[in-house]
Formats: C-alpha cells, sequence, structure tokens
C-alpha cells in the first residue's frame, strides 16, 4: 500500500537568518517543530527531512525522521522546492518506497496546525481534492503599486467601501503546508493541479519566518500559541539549587549548608520512578546535601561536573535516550546549555531572563515550593495522552 510521506526540505545555506531551520522558537529548532508537526498527524506514515547539512540532518534524525542529502546543486539560493521535492522523491524510489500522498511542510513555518494538516492529507488521501494548501481567510483590500505608478485597487472597487460581512473572503497562503497526490505532482513538477482545495488554519499561526524580525515575533508568540499543559518525554533531568530547592540555603558557624525542599516534589519523583520515568539530579556544585536528597529520592545524581552538557549526554547515551525526548529543567544561566540540547527545556518561574526566553515552558511553581511535583504531573499526563487519537473527519474551507 501507498504511504503519506512527510517531507520538509531544510538547506544549510540561508542568508537573511543564517542556519535559519536551526534557530529555536519555543525552545525547539524549527526543523525539528516541522518533524514533530509531522510525527504527530496521525495520517502521515513517513517523515523525511531534504538537507545539504549535517547539523540539520542531526537534529531532524534526533526528532525522529528520515534524512535525505541532496546535492548542493538543489540547496542553492535559486533552487525550488520543487526541485528537492522531486530529489527527495527519486531517493525514495530508491530505498523502495511508495509514496502515493506527499505532506510538503515548511519549517521556516514554525506554528504547523496538525488537525488542519490531518484534514489535508484526508482530502487528498480520499481523492477528494489533489493539491491542498494552507491559509487563513482573510477580507483585507489589496493594492499594487508599480515604481513611480499610482496604486491600483486588485481586489475590490475603490469606489465602494462594503463593510466586512457584506463581503467574501479571500484566501492567503500561510506557506506552512501542501499536501500533494505524488502522481500528479511528478507529472506537473508543480504543487498546484487538478482539484485544489483550502485548509484553513488559524490566523495566529499564519507566521513565515523569512527575516530576524519574523523570528523575534515567533519567538514571542510562542508561549501564547504552543501553550503546552502536558509534556511527552522517556526521562526527566533537573539542575537541584533553584529547582529542588528555592535557591537559599542556610549556613552553620562550622560552614555545613542546610536547605529547604518539597515533601510534594519527593512524592512526584517517586510518581515518575513508579511510571518508569528516569531521573538525573545535574548538579555544578559537589555538596553532600545533594547526594543526601539523591538517595533519598533514590535517582541518579551527578554532581562537580564542569561540563553539564557531556556529563547529560553520557548519561542519556547510557540508557539508550535520545536527547529530544528527555525534559530538563533549569533555573540559572549555567543551565543554558543543556536547556539548548534537549527536546523540553523548561524554566521554573523566577529563573533568570535568559533561561525563562530558553524555555519551551515555564512551570507554574517555584524551586523549591512545588516546581518538580508540577513537573511530574505535566509528564504522567503527557504519556497519558500519548494514545489519544487525533479528530479524523476533513473539513475544508468554503
Amino acid at each position: 500500500m501507498s504511504e503519506v510521506v512527510a517531507i520538509i526540505p531544510a538547506r544549510g545555506g540561508s542568508k537573511g537568518i543564517p542556519h535559519k531551520n536551526l534557530r529555536r522558537v519555543g525552545g525547539i529548532p524549527l526543523v525539528a517543530r516541522a518533524v514533530d508537526a509531522a510525527r504527530r498527524c496521525p495520517s502521515i506514515d513517513r517523515v523525511v527531512v531534504s538537507t545539504d547539512d549535517d547539523d540539520i540532518a542531526a537534529v531532524a534524525a534526533e526528532w525522529g525522521a528520515e534524512v535525505i542529502l541532496r546535492p548542493g546543486v538543489l540547496a542553492g539560493d535559486e533552487a525550488t522546492s520543487e526541485s528537492a521535492l522531486l530529489h527527495a522523491l527519486e531517493v525514495l524510489d530508491e530505498r523502495r518506497v511508495d509514496v502515493g500522498v506527499i505532506a510538503f511542510l515548511q519549517a521556516t513555518s514554525p506554528f504547523i496546525d496538525v488537525p488542519a494538516l490531518h484534514d489535508a492529507v484526508l482530502l487528498v488521501r480520499s481523492r477528494r481534492r489533489d493539491s491542498v494548501f494552507s491559509a487563513v481567510e482573510t477580507y483585507g483590500f489589496l493594492w499594487s503599486k508599480a515604481a513611480g505608478s499610482a496604486a491600483r485597487a486588485l481586489n475590490h472597487d475603490a469606489s465602494v467601501r462594503p463593510r466586512r460581512q457584506d463581503r467574501d473572503p479571500h484566501y492567503l497562503e500561510t506557506g506552512a503546508f501542501y499536501v500533494l497526490r505524488a502522481a500528479g505532482f511528478r507529472a506537473m513538477g508543480h504543487r498546484f493541479f487538478g482539484s485544489i482545495g483550502i485548509a484553513e488554519v488559524p490566523e495566529r499561526t499564519a507566521i513565515e519566518i523569512d527575516t530576524a524580525a519574523e523570528l523575534e515575533i515567533a519567538q514571542a508568540l510562542a508561549p501564547l500559541i504552543d501553550r503546552p499543559g502536558t509534556i511527552d518525554v522517556d526521562a526527566v533531568v533537573t539542575d537541584f539549587d533553584g529547582v529542588h530547592t528555592d535557591d537559599s540555603a542556610t549556613v552553620a558557624q562550622d560552614g555545613t549548608e542546610a536547605v529547604t525542599v518539597s515533601r510534594s516534589d519527593g512524592m512526584g519523583v517517586a510518581l515518575l520512578r513508579s511510571a518508569g520515568v528516569p531521573v538525573l539530579i545535574l548538579s555544578t556544585e559537589q555538596n553532600p546535601v545533594v547526594t543526601s536528597r539523591a538517595r533519598k529520592l533514590r535517582v541518579d545524581v551527578a554532581q562537580g561536573v564542569d561540563d553539564k552538557c557531556e556529563a547529560l549526554r553520557t548519561w542519556a547515551g547510557g540508557r539508550g535516550i535520545p536527547l529530544s525526548r528527555i525534559a530538563y529543567v533549569g533555573n540559572d544561566v549555567n543551565d543554558l546549555s543543556c536547556l539548548g540540547l534537549v527536546g523540553w527545556p523548561i524554566a521554573v518561574p523566577d529563573a533568570h531572563p535568559l533561561v525563562l526566553a530558553a524555555a519551551r515552558l515555564v512551570l507554574d511553581r517555584p524551586g523549591g515550593a512545588g516546581a518538580v511535583r508540577d513537573l511530574a504531573d505535566r509528564v504522567l499526563a503527557g504519556r497519558a495522552e500519548a494514545s489519544v487519537t487525533p479528530r479524523t473527519a476533513p473539513q475544508e474551507a468554503p
């Protein structure tokens, strides 16, 4: 049976924003966001990233995509997305993959609407449409203006200003996704052919990143659009000071330190252990209180480490857990490198501003007062939700 294959072209040579496809929005590289959206779409069978860049290839593979390395001639400024798609189809033919439907996703659109993508696939797979693209409804008055010429109305009569409710809408491509019948695309070499349909997506998701300003806007919008409530991961790693504690310590006359921890956090860790979720406490300081707490919680601990990233990689590699499937919770600048490695970079609410900016999620409870329990509850809820199937009824904009 033929497959529905998501193909994500992601070249490494962007000039406007260097290495644009690896820039992070909501704590996740853009190419990883596209891979994640495709993998969450229940009607997509296979996810492929076409790239000329080794770093992009590594991130794509880490997030669960197959990688197709394309030649440099198909990755320059003049190369079209269609050429990358056709090359990917050639490689998939060599791999004996029967592609029936192509879901062409663009990594530069960080907020891909998965239900709309799913509906678009169903429309094409059922042959109700040959090509479907994501778009937003607009009632805007469009004008054109050539150099030295007067402005000219395009989609309206400039002498008539009807009310919004008296006008028919137009639809503006968002660039997020195009779903195509593979046979038709091979024949035409273009993304629009045959019976064309529209997958209407929410306006708030309709941003495509081509400039640094658009990247900043997307990063600012991510907490409002993503709104992650649950966390689907295979392991949890936390800093100690500022996460298990409120980042303060009582120092006795002999120099020994004491910290305050939350019993609720202890229960959260116990629940994670019971669910089979490995937990690691990772700290740059060497402190007996960290050892004692880890022993009581019965979790792994690595402390007194100069390179937290290397320690994290070693621990994850030893357990066979992809970094993209790990949640890391931090609060200060020495956590930034680890936050940049994992799939779920998480901050406590009173974290350093740079940590808050790097986070995919900011917990509701502060360090030492239930932050770890908050995390545990979200991870357990995420595991429970992982098997839920999204809606399947195809819907199309009128």
